[in-house]
């Protein structure tokens, strides 16, 4: 049955056996007039306060790891004198963790449940952010592995754990979870760089932001303790692998995959070549927080166009129009004007919430919205590794950003075809019969 169908109104003489049901167990529940609440109500009431906040909490989380760093690149290169392979690899770890972490997901869902999968992925990104405190080049690569290891696992289930706590509200939420996300990336991004300094340390600097990862996981906590709603040795398992074979499938791997490559390698990059084109590092993370908070209000227009048949493609060409010209503008465009590529690739952020709702709407069932985006994620972001990495490479033996940025616009200008196409399918986002293991 297609998750996007609207239900058929129910005929009265059902409408009136439901309605009567519902007062039973009302009466049931709270008994006679002045009794107290039982505990099953205030207990869902609490369940459901703690489901809406692990998903403003875990969007919070889930780019500031990642915005946080890229201002102080440059930082931490001076203190810890490391090279440019170093350099390269830096901003590409978290890409390539939510390639190989996320394509686990699905397993770890099945064996230990979805909120409690949330939990130790909190876990590693608490853990793995503060590591990083110490001044050591390998305690950093390594809690960038272990902290962006748990945003993958989170990158992948987040869409299940809107679908199954919020399934008539999938569209809010979703807005919620992406605008969150922008709200923590813009913080990150813009107060990166004052931290450290007040902190006396670059890498005092990065490890700050272990603390809202670790609130995020005191959240998390009682929803994973209480046990998963989805999941469990004994819930049904869809294998991700064969969809890749099915027209859906591929279309949202391509798109997920030139999206990510696009966003990623401007999260990484971004304030380095505004650095070396002569602006202050401190104005060059504001102008990656100004891409983020530009994004804000863009996912909130595009989710309502979204919600218009009509308009779900025309959200798709906007978003990644403004995309391509933003990448343009930054390459010709001098430094002094660096505030329009700025607004315009946040505007072209859009296409992420886009490409994240229609996972989360298709699909018979959690699993197999967690296949799909497995699928998408985990392939999408070993493609999307190298961008980063590719371009930061290029850039060093080149010693200027002008050739990377013109390959960047060429992935812009097939993210436009891309996003055309799958704008095209409409709401009907169903994921093609799957192979069940």
């Amino acid at each position: 049955m297609n998750s996007e169908t609207t239900q058929q109104p129910p005929h009265p003489s059902q409408a009136v056996e439901d309605v009567a049901n519902e007062l039973v167990e009302v009466e049931a529940a709270v008994g006679a007039p002045g009794a107290r609440v039982q505990p099953e109500t205030r207990n869902r009431w609490a369940t459901g306060a703690l489901a809406v906040a692990a998903v403003v909490l875990v969007g919070l989380n889930l780019r500031a790891g990642i915005a946080s760093a890229a201002p102080l690149f440059h930082d931490l290169e001076n203190l810890l004198g490391y090279g440019t392979l170093v350099a390269a690899l830096l901003p590409t770890i978290p890409v390539l963790c939510f390639a190989f972490a996320g394509a686990g997901t699905a397993w770890l869902v099945k064996h230990t449940g979805l909120e409690r999968a949330i939990a130790l992925a909190l876990l590693l990104l608490t853990l793995g952010l503060g590591v990083r405190a110490f001044e050591s080049t390998w305690l950093l690569l390594a809690g960038t592995v272990f902290g962006m290891s748990g945003l993958a696992i989170c990158n992948v289930a987040m869409p299940s754990f809107i679908r199954e706590h919020h399934a008539r509200r999938t569209a809010a939420m979703t807005a919620t979870y992406t605008v969150t996300m922008s709200v923590g990336a813009t913080t990150a991004a813009a107060l990166s760089v004052p931290i450290a300094a007040q902190l006396g340390s670059p890498t005092l600097g990065l490890a700050a932001w272990a603390i809202p990862a670790g609130i995020a996981l005191l959240v998390i906590v009682p929803l994973a303790w209480r046990g998963s709603r989805v999941a469990g040795p004994t819930a049904p398992h869809i294998s991700p692998w064969p969809m890749l074979g099915t027209r859906k499938g591929l279309l949202f791997t391509s798109v997920f995959a030139v999206q990510a490559l696009l966003v990623y390698t401007l999260l990484s990059w971004l304030p380095h070549i505004l650095i070396s084109r002569g602006l202050d590092p401190a104005t060059a993370g504001f102008m990656l927080g100004l891409v983020q908070a530009v994004s804000i209000p863009t996912v909130v227009l595009l989710l309502w166009m979204a919600s218009k048949p009509r308009l779900l493609r025309p959200a798709f060409i906007l978003t990644c129009a403004c995309s391509l010209a933003g990448f343009s503008a930054l390459l010709v465009l001098p430094v002094t004007l660096s505030i329009v590529p700025a607004v315009l690739i946040g505007l072209g952020f859009g296409i992420f919430p886009l490409v994240m709702l229609m996972i989360s709407r298709s699909g018979e069932s959690a699993a197999e919205t967690t296949a799909l985006s497995t699928l998408a994620q985990s392939v999408g972001y070993l493609i999307a590794a190298t961008g980063p990495f590719g371009l930061g490479l290029l850039q060093g033996v080149l010693g200027s950003w002008s050739v990377p940025l013109v390959i960047l616009i060429g992935f812009s200008a097939l993210q436009f075809v891309l996003g055309y196409r799958l704008g095209g399918s409409g709401r009907k986002a169903n994921v093609p019969a799957q192979v069940r293991s």
